[in-house]
């Protein structure tokens, strides 16, 4: 896995991440690593939403393409059997 090393990092965002670390019971480096993924778009919660969000677009376009069948038919004949 690749690493990364940040050299002369300003004391108030090395604070910031520490206590923001501390918050949400995370190491630093896992603090780091879940802000940096949010910071450039690679959260997996936001790519899940994505992801449900065009599941949700494609079956809009289907049931608009998709005649709905009548019910009352389908009633109708399972009385008849």
């Amino acid at each position: 896995m690749p690493s990364l090393q940040i050299r002369q990092m300003p004391v108030d965002i090395y604070n910031a991440l520490a206590f923001r670390a501390a918050l949400a019971h995370r190491s630093l480096t896992q603090q780091t690593l879940a802000e940096l993924s949010v910071a450039v778009g690679c959260n997996g919660k936001q790519r899940r939403l994505q992801v449900l969000q065009k599941i949700k677009q494609r079956q809009a376009q289907q049931a608009l393409t998709v005649a709905m069948p009548d019910l009352q038919e389908f009633v109708r004949q399972d009385r008849e059997r």
